[in-house]
């Protein structure tokens, strides 16, 4: 062949040496994700654009085709021969191709990582996208959906996800009474990111509720957590700062794994952060010694306790990160109003808010702040005269006391009205016939925030009558209102009421509010009034049957019966209802009859959960 006919296609031109700043910068923007990592963790040497797109900013090692890549890279750096991995990019992606090949690192083993095929996957969602809106509510659900209210110690939560849904999920807190007025604080941060991270997270939460209730020693929480973690893969590596408060004297014994300390900041202003001991993250070395610290909340001081998303940045040193987080809590207590009544609830928040900075947030930012007050609310105690005129005064000042407490609007409603249907009760019924005589209310909340108000007159105590129209509606309305009620009728008649109080949620969580599973009636044709249901009692139909029972009954005063024969099925929410009902009954002395056909799946559940102790099946 010569020229004339053709000739062959010219030979590679030599490539030149543009220098190894030239190479990465043509890596970074290559369009297919790369990553350079090395053992034992793996970590994560160096990532491209692409990587750190699929993988939030922390370019976190995707799943395909169901296996972690990260367990991949593991047998990679432990044989030393590369592997192939085929499958879908995490559960919803395109199909793409994982190529990994050893390449040592500074003498230690190392992986190049190659993803292949993620081109026609969309951005990552953020938070309120599509994705977002999985792992948002998810996190959400299973952080506390209420903090605890004492006397000497206000409390504040705040979670604010990371702006790619990839890095959302694992931060976490929590706040759990004791007892003897005593509150477990506890902040931490699962491994991973999304979904996967908020389960371990709820397991982690768990496990911590679990082992604080049998013994709140930060040594032996610790321990406990470490044992677990160390049986689910999940929540290995997973951190935890500790601490267990003395509401009363202000007492403090904490210790972390893993974690960062926690920012206390005295009523003058000064700060520091609280020493710690290091102490490897959870399951990571079982058995580890934990070595538990104790300081004081001053009167006036608080306790900021922090994920390291608050801190941890990329690019800028820790202690950088501590800075702002001390200028953020030190700016927003300088507010005297932020401690005030409600506005306590948003402290955590406003604390976080001065964390960001506008651009992406690389990382979830949990925020839990504990605050002792500089004075206890002392209790309550009014003395008036048992007639209608009384009750807005009752009103105003039970008002105002209740929102020095902290208590949130709904709650306090709640509250004020149950405690003026036992005082519209006195005025009525109390002295009828007779002069109007004394009523007295008083309120005190012990150190473990439950709160108890007493209505007590010295008139007679009138039973409720059967017809509905009667006062029975107001015990009604009172037992639905508060946790618990007794009703005393000896030297006069003295209304109980008790709550546990707690710090609500800016936001209350949506529920269902209506459902056609179950039909519930009140028969008033027997001696008894009978309530009877059929069809699905499922967990919306089991408010409605909460509420006829309770109606029925006149509030618990009135033996009622149920009637569960055409119940088609019967869920745990209805078995709630059932065991409070009876609790009622059997605090008001008589004894709640169920109907349920033996042999039927009702009457089944009824007896596995142990029902039978508290009612008379029939």
């Amino acid at each position: 062949m010569n020229a004339s006919q053709g000739s062959l296609p010219p030979g590679p031109r030599p490539v030149e040496d543009a220098g190894p700043a030239a190479l990465v910068a043509a890596l970074e923007h290559a369009p297919s994700a790369l990553w350079f990592l090395s053992g034992p963790g793996p970590r994560t040497l160096w990532a491209n654009a692409r990587a750190r797109e699929l993988g939030g900013d922390r370019a976190a090692l995707p799943v395909v085709g169901g296996r972690p890549v990260a367990d991949v890279v593991a047998a990679v750096l432990r044989s030393g021969r590369p592997e192939t991995l085929t499958g879908a990019l995490d559960t919803d992606g395109p199909s793409v191709t994982v190529t990994l090949s050893p390449l040592p690192a500074a003498g230690d083993p190392g992986v190049v990582l190659v993803v292949e095929g993620a081109d026609d996957r969309p951005p990552p969602p953020s938070p309120t996208s599509a994705g977002g809106a999985v792992v948002d509510p998810v996190q959400h659900s299973l952080l506390p959906p209420s903090l605890p209210l004492l006397p000497d110690v206000r409390l504040s939560g705040s979670y604010h996800p990371a702006s790619s849904v990839r890095a959302a999920g694992g931060d976490w807190y929590d706040a759990v009474p004791v007892g003897h007025g005593r509150l477990a604080l506890v902040i931490g941060d699962a491994v991973g990111h999304g979904v996967p991270a908020a389960a371990a997270m709820s397991r982690l939460r768990g496990a911590l509720r679990s082992s604080a209730l049998r013994d709140p020693a930060p040594a032996a929480v610790l321990a406990a957590l470490d044992d677990f973690a160390a049986q689910m893969e999940d929540v290995q590596g997973a951190s935890v700062f500790y601490a267990v408060l003395d509401a009363a004297t202000g007492a403090i014994s904490y210790a972390a794994a893993g974690h960062p300390a926690p920012l206390l900041v005295h009523a003058d202003g000064r700060s520091g952060y609280l020493p710690v001991t290091a102490r490897p993250p959870l399951g990571t070395m079982p058995g580890a010694p934990t070595s538990v610290a104790r300081a004081e909340l001053e009167p006036g001081g608080t306790l900021v306790l922090y994920s390291d998303g608050a801190v941890a940045a990329p690019g800028p040193p820790p202690a950088q990160g501590m800075a702002r987080l001390t200028q953020a809590a030190s700016a927003a207590l300088a507010d005297p109003a932020a401690l005030d009544g409600e506005a306590m609830a948003g402290l955590a928040g406003v604390i976080a808010d001065g964390l960001l900075t506008g651009a992406a947030q690389p990382d979830d930012i949990a925020v839990l702040v504990a605050h002792r007050r500089a004075h206890s609310v002392q209790p309550l105690q009014l003395d008036l005269l048992a007639v209608p005129s009384s009750l807005p005064a009752v009103r105003r000042r039970l008002g105002a006391w209740l929102t020095a407490l902290g208590m949130g609007e709904e709650d306090r409603v709640g509250v004020m009205v149950a405690v003026g249907e036992a005082c519209a009760n006195a005025a009525e019924h109390a002295y009828r016939g007779t002069e109007p005589g004394p009523v007295q209310v008083t309120a005190a909340v012990d150190v473990d925030g439950v709160l108890t108000v007493t209505v007590h007159d010295e008139g007679t105590w009138r039973p409720p009558d059967r017809d509905p129209g009667d006062r029975g509606r107001g015990l009604l309305i009172m037992r639905q209102l508060v946790d618990g009620m007794v009703v005393r009728g000896e030297h006069g008649t003295t209304v109980t009421l008790r709550t546990r109080l707690r710090q609500s949620p800016e936001e209350e969580p949506q529920h269902p509010t209506g459902g056609a599973g179950a039909t519930v009636v009140v028969d008033r044709g027997g001696a008894s009034p009978v309530v009877r249901a059929s069809g699905d009692v499922d967990m919306v139909s089991a408010d409605q049957l909460r509420i006829r029972l309770l109606e029925a009954s006149h509030g618990g005063t009135v033996r009622v019966e149920l009637d569960l024969t055409s119940v088609t099925l019967f869920s745990s929410a209805a078995v709630r209802v059932v065991l409070a009902v009876a609790a009622i009954a059997e605090a008001e002395g008589w004894r709640l009859v169920v109907h349920a056909p033996d042999g039927g799946v009702t009457r089944h559940i009824l007896e596995v959960s142990g029902l039978e102790r508290l009612v008379e099946l029939r």
